[in-house]
Parts: structure tokens; C-alpha cells; sequence
């Protein structure tokens, strides 16, 4: 967690400095720029519920793979850095424009899509973790009895 922190701050500040340099050659943002990530949030979290049921072995579920569960993991990994990423980005901008938006015209419809994408990729964050957490063992195992994995 504390790494996804640090990825989504180099971003916002990296993106908000760029956004600051360049504000006025930047096209307009669309309002819904974010929303593929609500979708993929949406998907992951539903596929979160099926592989919960799947690998606690609900009555009516087929048993999960281990490939399935790896490929899920390796989603679930994929897409909490690619949300960390995304809010940063989309709150680099929103740095930019909520100041900005009573001076330029741009800058308010900027800041209804700055918002919209923040929140989508917080959303993916947490559906992501959701997803990595679903894939867990039902009885945990060696690793989650002590916390670094070794006893």
C-alpha cells in the first residue's frame, strides 16, 4: 500500500508540473476521460465476488485453478498500479485546474473530468486490493501467521 502512496504522489507531482508548463497548448478534457477506469474497477470487483466463492468453495462453484488465481493476482497487481498512477495523474491535474477554474473557462470543465478520473481511479485501487484479497487461501497458511512470512 504505502508503495502504491508513493507512485501515485511521484505521479501527481510530475503530471502537475507538466500541467503547469503546458496548460494552454492542452486540449480541453473530456468529461468522462476517467471512466474506463470505473469500468475495470466494476469488472474487477465483480471477478473479486465469482473467485471468492470459487476458492472458499461455495455450493454451486466450480474449484478455481491455481493459473487462474495467479493470472487473477497478476490483474489485481497490474491495475492497483495502474490506478496509483491514475491518481495521481488526475489529481496533478486537478492541482492545476481547481485554483485556476474561477480565472479560466477551461479550467472549470477540466475540473468536473479531474474529479470524475481521481475518484474512477481510486476506485480501481480499491477494487484491485479487493481482487488480490479474494484470492487468498481460505486458511491462510505459513505466510499469514507471521507477518513477514517467516517463522
Amino acid at each position: 500500500m504505502r508503495d502504491l502512496v508513493g507512485v501515485a504522489l511521484v505521479a501527481g507531482m510530475v503530471v502537475h508540473l507538466l500541467v503547469r508548463q503546458s496548460y494552454g497548448s492542452l486540449p480541453a478534457l473530456p468529461a468522462l476521460a476517467g471512466f474506463t477506469l470505473l469500468v475495470l474497477a466494476v469488472v474487477e470487483t465483480v471477478l473479486g465476488f465469482a473467485l471468492r466463492a470459487r476458492i472458499h468453495r461455495k455450493p454451486g462453484t466450480r474449484p478455481v485453478q491455481p493459473l487462474t488465481a495467479a493470472r487473477a493476482v497478476a490483474l489485481a497487481k497490474a491495475s492497483s498500479l495502474l490506478g496509483a498512477i491514475m491518481t495521481g495523474v488526475w489529481v496533478g491535474v486537478l492541482g492545476y485546474v481547481l485554483p485556476q477554474r474561477d480565472e479560466l473557462a477551461a479550467a472549470a470543465s477540466d475540473t468536473t473530468a479531474a474529479i470524475i478520473g481521481g475518484v474512477s481511479a481510486l476506485l480501481l485501487v480499491g477494487a484491485a486490493l479487493w481482487l488480490e484479497y479474494c484470492c487468498r487461501t481460505p486458511d491462510g497458511g505459513a505466510e499469514s501467521e507471521s507477518p513477514n512470512g517467516r517463522d
